[in-house]
């Protein structure tokens, strides 16, 4: 029976305009609205899996009292998660009178522009990065465009056009500054902690007012497709031609968005995502930083979360290792009913998750590691800004006075059908002497731990050779040592 505060519209602003949309399929996503229903073709489709940027557009949202707007990939977030936004487009911006907007016209003085196709998209991720940050550095702007692709102009010329957007105008006096406070008393108006429910029978998609909410629909539907920032459930609908219906969004819903940290315990909500969770985990556990700017783009760690990563159980999830080394412990939830396990427990097999009907994983509990422990996670791609992992290995290790490896915790993604430990190869290392002699022996254990596939990503005997050359890697940077590469044969050639 539907909650008595229930209603059956989603309602957002588009631009400078407010909309309320009764009619909205689970899987509409929100290029698709932008294009077709909206005529607002200047937002491209590429790629249409969050790869190429050319659909990126802002999605403003109030967060710890604040309106942050963030770019995002439209062609996999779909409509029904946009309850409480203020959707910008690139047909938005201006600039004062006739001119165009500073970005667009930095854009065009560089010649940041062959076939343009690209173009709008650099623009919005740009704004973006301008709006937060007017003056910024090459860094931060390499980073703001690691989700944009071009394949005529060069990134020089965009770079260029980046360093000199204030000179065409002050970020404090941009429309969307100017604005704020309206569109901040709009959005919260629009909070009205109602459950959202639009369609009927199969057919429906469902946003929560709360965690406890969520619980509730679960519990009744517990076959529905939960969905949290979409970065892989928007495949689902644009590359494999999935039916999601029911579906139940849960992006920034409350109860799950929170970071907090109790006696060296970072306690991290299912729906926080990359973005938000950046600054907190890089400053505490140092080695998660590089780790998180390697995932995705900047859209998609706008978008994607970290309990969706590990929700979804994919092999090569970059977030699972690293907190497996640590220790980390998962909270799943159904009703009132909460249960905390290991999270190395919560993967069963390939595809085949501990969570059982109606649950949901609603927080990571991640240890910090101690002064005397060391802590490192590599990850392997073609590229090094490639979202496609061909492995992933994460290392923790604590000494004894004398030298001899007190406590140690080896996991890997991609070299098996669940990410996991290599308990062998731990089981080789404890209570020995940290020096390049254990490391070897324990290096040939691997093979009792996983059995590698042969994929697109990469070969077995690749993974296989990576992961040891891993480890080889993790001593030489905690023993101020140069340890041996080992080369196949094939590399070597």
């Amino acid at each position: 029976m539907a909650r008595s505060n229930t209603r059956s519209e989603i309602r957002f602003i588009l631009n400078g305009e407010d909309v309320v949309l009764t009619t909205v399929a689970p899987d509409e996503t929100l290029l698709d609205w932008l294009r077709l229903t909206r005529s607002l073709r200047g937002t491209k489709e590429g790629c249409a899996e969050g790869d190429c940027g050319a659909c990126t557009v802002l999605v403003g949202r109030l967060s710890g009292g604040r309106l942050v707007y963030e770019s995002v990939n439209a062609c996999i977030r779909f409509l029904g998660s946009l309850d409480g936004t203020h959707v910008v487009t690139v047909e938005h911006l201006r600039g004062d009178g006739e001119k165009l907007h500073p970005v667009q016209q930095a854009m065009v003085d560089f010649h940041g522009s062959q076939c343009g196709f690209c173009t709008p998209g650099f623009v919005m991720s740009l704004y973006a990065l301008w709006m937060r940050s007017p003056d910024p550095s090459d860094a931060s702007i390499e980073k703001a465009l690691q989700g944009n692709l071009c394949r005529c102009t060069g990134y020089e010329a965009i770079v260029r056009a980046a360093r000199a957007i204030s000179s065409y105008g002050k970020a404090a006096k941009d429309p969307l500054a100017a604005e704020r406070k309206t569109i901040m008393a709009k959005l919260a108006a629009m909070k009205d902690g109602s459950r959202i429910e639009i369609g009927s029978g199969k057919q429906r998609l469902v946003v929560p007012a709360d965690a406890d909410d969520l619980a509730s629909v679960l519990d009744k539907e517990p076959g529905a497709t939960i969905v949290a920032g979409s970065t892989d459930v928007g495949l689902w609908v644009t590359k494999h031609m999935r039916d999601i219906a029911p579906a139940i969004f849960i992006g920034n819903l409350d109860g799950l968005s929170t970071i907090s940290e109790d006696n060296g315990i970072l306690s991290i909500g299912a729906g926080v995502t990359y973005t938000e969770a950046f600054s907190k985990l890089a400053k505490r556990i140092p080695a998660l930083g590089p780790l998180f700017d390697r995932i995705g783009g900047e859209q998609v760690r706008n978008m994607g979360t970290i309990g969706g990563n590990i929700a979804n159980g994919s092999p090569i999830g970059d977030t699972p290792p690293p907190l497996i080394a640590l220790g980390a412990r998962l909270t799943l939830r159904r009703g009132n009913k909460r249960r905390t396990i290991p999270l190395e427990d919560f993967f069963i097999a390939y595809g085949k998750q501990d969570r059982r009907p109606g649950e949901f994983v609603e927080a990571m509990h991640v240890p910090v590691p101690g002064r005397d422990t060391k802590f490192a996670v590599y990850k392997i791609t073609k590229r090094r800004d490639e979202d496609i992992t061909a492995a992933l290995g994460a290392f923790l290790l604590t000494l004894a006075r004398n030298g001899t490896v007190a406590e140690v915790r080896v996991a890997y993604g991609g070299m098996a059908a669940t990410p996991k430990r290599a308990f062998s190869v731990e089981k080789a290392l404890l209570g020995k002497p940290w020096m390049e002699e254990t490391v070897q022996a324990a290096m040939a254990e691997y093979a009792k731990d996983f059995t590698p596939l042969t994929d697109m990503r990469a070969s077995a005997e690749y993974r296989a050779l990576a992961a040891r050359n891993l480890l080889l890697r993790f001593f030489a940077e905690t023993s101020g040592t140069k340890a041996p590469i080992q080369v196949s044969r094939h590399e070597a050639a």
